[in-house]
């Protein structure tokens, strides 16, 4: 560990605020070179100051492979106590995945409490939670990650309860007992998180019935998707300059600029090496993802390793199961406001070629000041027409409940009033399309690309 590679954080204790010493392990081999290991422990001490400790210093301390028993070696454990012995903090963070036992022998070293990579998410997802949804997929998170590390995290594990009469022996050991009551609430809380899915599944058909696309924002954490969702749907969604700022889903009612309605979806941020335990346990959240018409992919343009995030985006995405060739994805490049004035006037004018295209991939926006959002929501249009059928249904003109009907559960693009009958072009996607088919069997017509105009004045 070299003078550079530790950072001095702050002063003097504040009464409220407990003080934490950050360590960023950085392996020699085998890791990502896309981020530099100064921006890892950035992020580290941003992820540490979201849960309201004062960070009072900054270490990478650098490793050229791992070591069973603390992960970083003897020696780097006898630099890291010096730090810690000095500035005397409650907890010591260290950015990287510990085994129970390397976290058992550090906090015996160091003679405080530690807590890894996975241990500081699930404590910041633990605080931010508001819904009972969101506290539940926390909880089987922090559940599943405990179950592991019951070695360390119980006092009393020597201890023995007497077992029944009828069974003899010495009885149950007390972490047996805790095993096995963590796995029974783990059961209960993923049944519980089964109903909210089927609830979920319920609210996705609700809204098929009334045909509204759902667009969901995705993205690194803190790459703006909460001030955008809030700008386009003039939501009060908490949008902070923190990480993790936004945990539960939410969705709300959007009218394009073409006039058609979408639902759009606020989703919880991605992070690099996000916890497997998290992954599983947002699954039902992140449905909201696997079932949308189209995905932004909201990127922070002013960060410097902003391709790096967007690979970890792409990572969880892939794990979820949504690849970028299955469906719509636009790339929004958001927060250009930070940029230089000039690169910031180019990528407004690449965003006037993009909207001609219909394969544009790319939107440069501002959520602050607003520049963009009209080619974007130009772009999201454009996108969900390509998802769309046109149909043409004709009706008798005092068939009033079926042009209501149609009015209802489509998009009418077009209307003709003729002496005895009501000709009128309809989009929609294929379930749409199916409604109606059933709905009107002889009076349907599916318009092939092109027929369009052909169609209404024949």
């Amino acid at each position: 560990m070299t003078r550079d590679s530790t950072r001095k954080r702050g002063g003097h204790n504040s009464r409220e605020q407990r003080r934490a010493v950050v360590l960023h392990v950085a392996r020699k081999t085998g890791t990502d070179t896309s981020r530099s290991e100064e921006s890892r422990l950035e992020e580290a001490i941003a992820l540490t100051a979201a849960i309201g400790l004062e960070v009072v210093e900054g270490v990478i301390a650098s490793i050229a492979r791992a070591t069973p028993a603390t992960l970083i070696g003897s020696g780097k454990v006898d630099e890291i106590k010096a730090v810690v012995s000095g500035l005397e903090p409650e907890v010591v963070i260290v950015n990287a995945q510990l085994s129970p036992v390397q976290q058992r022998n550090l906090e015996k070293a160091w003679g405080a409490k530690v807590l890894d990579r996975t241990a500081l998410i699930l404590e910041i997802f633990g605080e931010r939670a508001r819904t009972r949804e969101g506290r539940l997929q926390v909880e089987l998170a922090h559940l599943t990650y405990q179950r592991s590390r019951l070695v360390r995290s119980w006092t009393h594990l020597e201890r023995q309860r007497g077992g029944f009469g009828f069974l003899g022996g010495p009885g149950e050991t007390q972490i047996e007992t805790d095993r096995r009551l963590i796995g029974e609430r783990i059961a209960k809380i993923k049944r519980e998180l089964e109903e909210v899915k089927r609830t979920r599944g319920l609210h996705r058909q609700a809204r098929k019935r009334v045909p509204y696309p759902v667009v969901a924002l995705v993205g690194y954490t803190n790459a703006g998707k909460s001030t955008l969702f809030n700008r386009l749907t003039s939501a009060e969604v908490l949008a902070k300059d923190m990480l993790f700022a936004t945990l539960d889903p939410t969705m709300r009612g959007l009218k394009l600029p073409s006039g058609r309605p979408i639902i759009l979806s606020d989703t919880v941020g991605f992070i690099a090496d996000l916890p497997v335990e998290l992954v599983a346990a947002f699954r039902a959240t992140l449905e909201e993802v696997l079932e949308a018409d189209v995905i932004l992919h909201v990127r922070d343009a002013a960060h410097e390793e902003s391709d790096a995030q967007k690979a970890d985006v792409l990572k969880v995405l892939h794990e979820l199961g949504v690849e970028k060739e299955e469906r719509r994805m636009i790339e929004i490049l958001n927060k250009i406001d930070l940029l230089e004035p000039d690169v910031r006037t180019a990528m407004l004018s690449r965003n006037k070629v993009v909207s001609r295209l219909s394969a544009g991939e790319q939107i440069a926006v501002s959520a602050i000041s607003g520049d963009g959002l009209g080619a974007l929501q130009g772009s999201v249009d454009r996108a969900l027409g390509e998802q769309e059928r046109t149909m043409r249904l004709t009706l008798p003109l005092d068939d009033g409940a079926g042009v209501a009907w149609a009015y209802a559960h489509g998009r009418v693009l077009e209307r003709r009033d003729m002496e005895k009958s009501v000709y009128l072009v309809i989009a929609g996607d294929d379930t749409v399309v199916d409604r109606f088919s059933r709905r009107f069997p002889k009076q349907l017509t599916i318009i092939q690309p092109g027929q369009r105009r052909r169609a209404i004045s024949s």
